[in-house]
C-alpha cells in the first residue's frame, strides 16, 4: 500500500511563510504528476499547484508569484513553499498523486492517492 503524509502546516501571520511537505511511502514504482489542493471552510477543494515528473509546474492564479512547488524524486517528496501568505490562504492543504505501486501479487497498478491534510491558518 501507499501512503501520502503531509507536514509543515500551522499558524502564521499575514505576510509570513510556511513550507509544506508530502512524503510518499510504500511499494512505489513511480509517481507521475503531484498536486497540492486546498479546501477552505464552506468552499470546494481547489487545485493550488502541480508539478510533473519532469518538473513542469502549474499554479492557480491566486498563488502565482507567492507559492513554489518542487519535488525530490529520490525521496518521493513534494514541497510547497508558501510566501507572502494572506488570510484567504487559510485552508486544509492536501497532497495528491498518481502512483504506480507493486501489489502483493507482483503486478504494478496505477492508483490515485490523497494525503490526510494539514491545516494552514493565516491570522494576526
Amino acid at each position: 500500500q501507499v501512503q501520502l503524509v503531509e507536514s509543515g502546516g500551522g499558524l502564521v501571520q499575514p505576510g509570513g511563510s510556511l513550507r509544506l511537505s508530502c512524503a510518499a511511502s510504500g511499494s512505489i514504482v513511480s509517481i507521475s504528476t503531484r498536486d497540492w489542493y486546498r479546501q477552505a471552510p464552506g468552499k470546494q477543494r481547489e487545485l493550488v499547484a502541480d508539478i510533473t515528473s519532469g518538473g513542469s509546474t502549474n499554479y492557480a492564479d491566486s498563488v502565482k508569484g507567492r507559492f513554489t512547488i518542487s519535488r525530490d524524486n529520490a525521496k518521493n517528496t513534494v514541497y510547497l513553499q508558501m510566501n507572502s501568505l494572506k488570510p484567504e490562504d487559510t485552508a486544509v492543504y492536501y497532497c495528491n498523486a498518481d502512483v504506480r505501486a507493486r501489489t502483493n501479487s507482483g503486478r504494478d497498478l496505477w492508483k490515485n492517492y490523497w494525503g490526510q491534510g494539514t491545516q494552514v491558518t493565516v491570522s494576526s
